[in-house]
């Protein structure tokens, strides 16, 4: 069974951009905007040089992580959707530069599976 929906899937791959949120070991959080991809049911993400964000020292010393992708349908009407993932991230190299893994433990996630106009449905469920 896959941690996300075909839907949410389709919305994902649509995505230039998501929110990268840490905290370091004393609770300071960071968030960055950062380019994404899937990677089955993980989230990849890299940069330049990551060892130099705090988000690098942050996932070294606490791997909870938090990612938003969302974005507005419309303004008029206000039609927000998104999804929100909560899990974990790991450094690795795959040879090349070093990148994060984010596995997913909770998925949530508004007007994507379910679009009635107007009725933006939340959806949250575990997944790890």
């Amino acid at each position: 069974m896959n941690a996300f929906t075909e839907a949410e899937i389709a919305y994902l791959e649509s995505q230039p951009l998501m929110r990268f949120a840490t905290a370091s070991p004393s609770g300071k959080p960071d968030v960055a905007p950062v380019i994404f991809e899937l990677d089955g049911d993980d989230i990849i993400t890299a940069g330049f040089d990551i060892t130099h964000t705090a988000r690098y020292r942050n996932i070294q010393r606490n791997p909870q992580a938090t990612l938003v992708i969302d974005d507005l349908v419309t303004i008029d009407p206000w039609s927000p959707r998104g999804i929100k993932i909560i899990g974990t991230a790991a450094i690795e190299t795959a040879g090349g530069p070093e990148r994060f893994r984010i596995t997913p433990k909770v998925i949530i996630s508004w007007a994507i599976n379910d679009t009635t106009p107007g009725i933006p449905r939340m959806e949250r469920r575990e997944v790890g």
